[in-house]
Formats: C-alpha cells, sequence, structure tokens
C-alpha cells in the first residue's frame, strides 16, 4: 500500500521531466583572416534555427564539431562547386564550405541562410548513418529550415506554371542541369518536404530519417512513416498543385487580361450612365420646384 501512495505522489513529478532535447551542433570555422568579420558574424547565426535543424532531423546528439570552410573565390573548393552554387557539403565527412562572394541567390538569401542548409546536409547523412538518400528529399529537408516564405512560394510557382508534375523519382537528375533547372528543382524539394511536415507533423523527417538509417530502402521508411506509399504522397501532394497549373496561367494570361479591362470598363460606364440619371432626376426635381414657386398665391 505505502509503494501504491509513494507512486501516486511522484506521478506529478514523473509527468514533468522533459524528453530528451536536442543539442546545438558544434561549428568550427576556418577562413583566411580577411574573412574575419564573417566568421563572426556566422557565429552569431540565430541558435533557434540552428537548433531546429537538429530537431528536425531527429538528433538529439548532433555528433562531433562540423567544419565550416570559408572559400574565396577561384580557390580549389569554390572550383569544385558549379560558377552558381554558394555552399556543398559532405554529410560523412562532416565538412561544410561556404562560398561568401557568391550570395545572395536562391535558394539561399543570405549567407546565414547558408550555412544552415549545408549544415542541414551533414545532419541529415547522420541522422540516416549514411545510408542513401534521394537528393529531392535532402535538399527538400535543408530548404524547410533555412525556409524564405515568399521567395519560395515565388520560385514554386514558376518552377510548376504549365510544366505539369514532375515524378519525385526524376527530380533527382534535375539539380545538375544549370543554374534555372536547379532552382525549379530546389523549389518543388522543398515545397514536397513542407507540405509532407504540414500533412504529418514536425517529426516526419525525423521518422523517415531513422528507418532509413535502420536499413529500410526509403520508400519503405517513407510509408512506414506517413502511412502512404511515395507515388501516393506524390499524387497528394500535385493534386494540391493543380491550382496553380490550371489556374495561374489563365489568371496572368493576355485573354484574362482582356476581359479584366472589358469588365472593368462595362463597369465603369454603368456607374457613370447610374450617376448622369442621378443627377438628371435631381435638375428635373428643382425645376419642378422652381415652378410650383412661380405660382404659389399667398
Amino acid at each position: 500500500m505505502w509503494l501504491v501512495r509513494l507512486m501516486v505522489l511522484a506521478l506529478p513529478f514523473l509527468v514533468l521531466v522533459p524528453a530528451e532535447a536536442a543539442s546545438l551542433p558544434e561549428l568550427r570555422f576556418e577562413a583566411p583572416p580577411r574573412m574575419a568579420p564573417l566568421v563572426e558574424r556566422l557565429q552569431r547565426v540565430d541558435r533557434t534555427r540552428l537548433l531546429r535543424v537538429a530537431e528536425l532531423t531527429g538528433l538529439s546528439e548532433p555528433g562531433p564539431p562540423i567544419r565550416v570552410v570559408l572559400a574565396p573565390e577561384g580557390s580549389a573548393a569554390a572550383r569544385r562547386a558549379p560558377s552558381w552554387g554558394v555552399g556543398y557539403a559532405f554529410g560523412a565527412a562532416g565538412l561544410v564550405v561556404l562560398m561568401p562572394s557568391r550570395v545572395p541567390g536562391y535558394p539561399d538569401q543570405d549567407l546565414e541562410s547558408v550555412l544552415l542548409h549545408e549544415v542541414a546536409h551533414v545532419l541529415i547523412a547522420r541522422a540516416a548513418r549514411r545510408r542513401p538518400i534521394p537528393r529531392w528529399f535532402d535538399e527538400g529537408v535543408a530548404m524547410a529550415v533555412s525556409r524564405h516564405g515568399l521567395a519560395d512560394r515565388t520560385h514554386l510557382i514558376f518552377a510548376t506554371i504549365g510544366r505539369g508534375s514532375l515524378h519525385l523519382a526524376d527530380l533527382d537528375a534535375v539539380f545538375p542541369r544549370g543554374s534555372r533547372a536547379a532552382a525549379r528543382a530546389y523549389a518543388l524539394s522543398g515545397a514536397v518536404v513542407r507540405w509532407l511536415i504540414e500533412e504529418h507533423g514536425e517529426d516526419v523527417v525525423a521518422r523517415i530519417l531513422a528507418g532509413a538509417g535502420a536499413g529500410l530502402p526509403f520508400d519503405v521508411a517513407f510509408e512506414r512513416a506517413t502511412g502512404r506509399s511515395l507515388a501516393a504522397a506524390e499524387a497528394a501532394f500535385w493534386r494540391r498543385m493543380d491550382f496553380w497549373n490550371k489556374w495561374v496561367p489563365f489568371l496572368t494570361s493576355s485573354i484574362f487580361l482582356w476581359l479584366l479591362v472589358t469588365a472593368l470598363a462595362i463597369v465603369s460606364f454603368v456607374r457613370r450612365r447610374q450617376r448622369d440619371e442621378e443627377i438628371r432626376r435631381r435638375w428635373d426635381a428643382e425645376d419642378a420646384w422652381s415652378g410650383d414657386e412661380d405660382g404659389w398665391v399667398n
């Protein structure tokens, strides 16, 4: 009996024990002396955003320190990336390389966002235990932690208008096709992952990565985490995007603009006629009143 009472008394304290929280990854910067101000700036990166990277991947322990190299234009590290690339990461090596001179540019609008994006790639690799992950998912998660709101939505609209759906299985091959193709691939990848988070909760990314890290093929890990196959999820996503594919082209077409201008002209004409008619009625009433006054006898 005393044991039951002890358990009842201890229950409130047990409920208050928090779940294991994610820790901030340690970043170690390397840069030429002239880039020291940039290093100081990056060292002050928003800790809340950095913590979100670890939380989204499901890592309570982010692992060993991540090397962050700031590479000047023309250096060997910078030449490894395409001319439009602003950064890259080697997840297995825990290495991030940034090219500050190439910022800003979509999908990263500032140097801090580039840092968060590339750190996300390292943590994604660690959460998946370095097992293969489709690039669209890898990039989509990185986009989700370095989101840009209106910029992302604008690029998504232009990425989908009049182009039709693009299968996720084909999306990985789009990234290396140049800056414009890559911007489309980034926009779609980020949109798909953000949609997954909205549909299945903040921990869906961590559950998918945990399944992949346990040795499951990605499509199996995805289905176990979301309750539906990749094909079903893809179809649902494009149904949501159907509005942009069908209505935006019409709303931005010359036909719609002509109809809009015509409708506005008709509305303006009708309102003008109504005002003119009201003025005429008022004048008629004033004329009638003046005639009564002229014929009035006291």
